[in-house]
């Protein structure tokens, strides 16, 4: 899942160790969400959108990750 994780991250000047510890997870976990290999929980998601001071929907980019499975179903 896409996300803007990564971007918001550098914007704020923060390490991957720096927002895991933030945020109460590991920095693996972050890589992870960074690389699209994770999808982050509702709880997480949202801590992350508080201290970014975003909402859920811009931080995991919900309506566009919605369009491509939407677009995924329709082709079943």
């Amino acid at each position: 899942m896409k996300t803007k994780v990564k971007e918001l991250r550098i914007a704020a000047g923060l390490t991957q160790q720096q927002l895991a510890d933030a945020v109460h997870v590991s920095a693996r976990t972050i890589i992870s969400i960074e690389k699209e290999l994770y999808k982050p929980s509702l709880m997480l998601a949202y801590r992350m959108a508080q201290l970014f001071h975003t909402t859920i929907e811009d931080l995991c980019c919900l309506e566009e990750n919605k369009k491509k499975e939407d677009e995924a179903y329709a082709k079943i």
